[in-house]
């Protein structure tokens, strides 16, 4: 969806997290402005609602990727650690 339109079926699969997961991560991003929903006969298609959210997208997604890369975790052994 940051690059383009997507329908919650396709991003469900490409995240590989389940539809209600994803339909309540939708609903709360649509309730806040973030994404908006254009129905498309039967089916619905999500976009940003803002060409420029997804360029900041795309600056968080860079800075966090960076901070893990440096990370370190003195317990790393331990499940849910970094």
């Amino acid at each position: 969806m940051r690059q383009c339109p997507a329908y919650p079926a396709d991003l469900a699969e490409a995240l590989a997290i389940s539809r209600t997961r994803l339909s309540n991560h939708l609903t709360c991003l649509r309730d806040c402005g973030l994404v908006v929903a254009v129905p498309e006969g039967r089916r619905v298609r999500y976009e940003l609602a803002d060409a420029r959210l997804g360029h900041a997208l795309e600056d968080v997604r860079t800075a966090v990727v960076a901070v893990a890369a440096e990370a370190t975790c003195p317990d790393a052994e331990r499940e849910g650690c970094c």
